[in-house]
């Protein structure tokens, strides 16, 4: 998910978002563990991901307002 996709979105929509890809990340992790994950590069895109969204909403919260 690129950064101009994530700016565009409300701070609902990306805490949601947010939610939806730790329990994502969870369940790759436990794949991971016991195996069954294909492709290892798809952790490092999640948490990417959640770091852009976490970066995107403390960014909005210093400036003080929503978008």
């Amino acid at each position: 998910m690129k950064a101009n996709e994530i700016r565009e979105r409300s701070n609902d929509e990306l805490k949601t978002l947010e939610g939806d890809l730790r329990r994502e990340l969870f369940k790759m992790r436990i794949q991971n563990h016991t195996n069954q994950l294909n492709s290892t590069a798809k952790l490092r895109g999640v948490r990417q991901d959640i770091a852009r969204i976490a970066t995107v909403l403390k960014q909005r919260e210093l400036k003080g307002g929503e978008q």
